[in-house]
């Protein structure tokens, strides 16, 4: 679940920001403060997974970010923050780590949702787990990436990527690889994602008809060879 609207910015007022910006692990204590931009990291996924309001996906969100455990949770995400407000966002989910995200998500939703409910929810998760697979053992996977509508534009994102690899958080040695998957339509984030060292892989043939079409993805593969140079430093 992919989203970022940020460019490489240079006007003064944008440097002068970027020179405040914090990078951090999250905090349950940042769970209101992520449910919204985790919910526009993948609007349309979310929709589709949850159905209901706006409301009630954000407040699904807040409890599952300040959860200890999950997919979802404050462990799993890296922030770009001013003060102490994240205002971009990425999840790192380590392929060595998920073992028991399936049973806590399924729990998260009878919790927030009720049975009935959730066994819909549950359903419609395993239809989009076919287009945006979890990764597996020697995979990472980087997910809800977004940032504040306001901060948009101003390379946040980009730095925050840039520090997360400066600080070896995201795989680099042999055997691990790093994917991300981005919505077909979003062209705007897959081109920053190629900046950023992503290559497109081949189109999947195991697509479901289930899935409705709006939610059509493309995974990507960080090889950073491929890298624009200036987009981050690794080392």
């Amino acid at each position: 679940m992919s989203q970022i609207g940020v460019t490489r910015e240079s006007s003064p007022a944008a440097m002068h920001r970027q020179a405040k910006l914090v990078f951090r692990q999250a905090t349950a204590r940042d769970a209101a403060a992520l449910a919204p931009l985790v919910l526009a990291s993948g609007e349309l996924e979310f929709a589709y997974l949850l159905g209901g309001t706006q409301a009630e996906r954000e407040a699904f969100l807040r409890q599952a970010i300040a959860s200890d455990g999950g997919r979802f949770s404050w462990r799993r995400h890296r922030v770009a923050a001013l003060g102490n407000e994240p205002v971009a966002v990425l999840a790192i989910q380590d392929g060595r780590a998920n073992l028991l995200d399936d049973p806590r998500i399924a729990l998260d939703f009878l919790r927030a949702f009720g049975a009935w409910r959730s066994g819909g929810i549950i359903c419609r998760g395993l239809v989009l787990e076919r287009e945006i697979p979890a990764p597996k053992r020697r995979q990472t996977l980087l997910a809800h990436c977004a940032t504040r509508s306001d901060m948009r534009g101003q390379g946040v994102f980009r730095a925050l990527f840039a520090h997360t690899m400066r600080a070896r958080l995201l795989p680099a040695r042999a055997g691990q690889t790093l994917f991300l998957d981005v919505l077909r339509s979003n062209t705007r984030a897959a081109a920053l994602y190629r900046e950023l060292g992503f290559v497109a892989l081949d189109e999947r043939a195991d697509r479901t008809p289930k899935l409705p079409v709006h939610l059509r993805s493309s995974r990507m593969r960080f090889s950073p060879g491929d890298a624009v140079a200036g987009s981050y430093a690794p080392t």
